[in-house]
């Protein structure tokens, strides 16, 4: 059996090959599909609003995450998933439920030793992994994060939590680092990536970067205790009147990759921000049991489904000014 010594090297080898195959990335920042060119460490900003460190809005353990993740039994008995939410975001969706971070930027701005201590407090309080969400933006102060915190006894998962709109050049530098691969494939359709996201090649990289993930991390392996220790889990949000992209999404995913990835099919969507007049409802139970029963009759193994549809009252939906951004029944 390989100890976990022996693993931390093999991190941290490859954290340093990383960091050098990346770092001329941010000076002329082209860490993210967009390329816009700024140099992070003067005052130019991209897309993301992004400079050299990360900003934090809360770094907490979330217990509404897939249950391979934050654990089984309900958020009462749950022991959570370790989540640093990072402000700014590289593709800013309409109707994002996370705007204050992804849109207003709203956080602290941590030096990677500040970043490193969250990680291993969370690891502290029971965390099952360290879940970094919205990391495509800011993955060159967490791999200098990270060096830190494996040095210092992290020992927990590592997930990459991120909205798929990723670099295939920053993936393949992530190999041997990312222990669970948990992207968005929002897109099928050009047109509707280009009206919600202003990314009308979403589709081109996501399908590219999550390849690549599949590659990396194939199989979702599970400990005795069912919760994720590897793998790929591809989430899909469907929106309203958007169930024939959803379906298009799905069938890429079985025709394309495999079947026994993890496919969390969310029904969760909630209009927020800017979302413009035809998503300004939730969906209807239909156009969500349509998208799930072509995820059964596709044969998708590991198969994580939400309410059909959530109501008002159920939802996840947070509010990063309070300490606890997420309502907890």
């Amino acid at each position: 059996m390989v100890s976990w010594e022996f693993l931390v090297q093999r991190k941290l080898e490859a954290i340093e090959k990383a960091l050098t195959c990346l770092s001329s990335f941010e000076a002329n920042c082209a860490l993210c599909p967009r390329k816009c060119q700024v140099n992070r460490f003067s005052s130019q900003l991209g897309v993301c609003q992004t400079g050299n460190l990360a900003r934090v809005s809360t770094a907490l353990l979330h217990y509404g995450e897939e249950p391979v993740l934050s654990g089984h039994g309900g958020w009462s008995q749950a022991r959570g998933s370790g989540t640093v939410f990072f402000a700014g975001c590289n593709l800013k969706c309409l109707f994002c439920q996370n705007y204050q971070l992804s849109w207003l930027n709203e956080g602290e701005l941590v030096t990677d030793e500040q970043l490193a201590g969250m990680m291993l407090e969370l690891q502290n309080q029971g965390a099952l992994n360290i879940n970094l969400v919205s990391p495509t933006h800011v993955i060159l102060p967490i791999l200098r994060a990270l060096k830190i915190a494996y040095q210092q006894g992290l020992n927990i998962p590592l997930v990459y939590n991120s909205n798929g709109y990723d670099s295939l050049e920053v993936i393949e530098q992530l190999r041997g680092i990312i222990d669970i691969y948990l992207p968005d494939l929002k897109y099928f359709s050009s047109e509707f990536s280009r009206k919600y996201s202003a990314a009308p090649d979403y589709f081109e990289h996501a399908r590219l970067a999550i390849q690549e993930m599949y590659i990396q991390q194939p199989d979702l392996i599970l400990d005795e205790n069912e919760v994720a220790r590897k793998g790929l889990i591809i989430r899909h949000l469907v929106l309203p009147g958007g169930q024939d992209d959803s379906i298009k999404v799905l069938e890429w995913i079985a025709e394309n990759l495999s079947t026994s990835v993890g496919l969390s099919l969310m029904s969760q969507y909630h209009p927020c921000f800017r979302a413009p007049a035809e998503l300004r409802r939730e969906i209807t139970a239909e156009e969500y049991r349509k998208v799930m029963e072509k995820a059964i009759e596709l044969g998708f193994e590991n198969l994580f489904l939400q309410p059909e549809p959530f109501s008002k009252d159920e939802h996840l939906l947070p509010d990063f000014h309070r300490k606890n951004p997420f309502r907890w029944k």
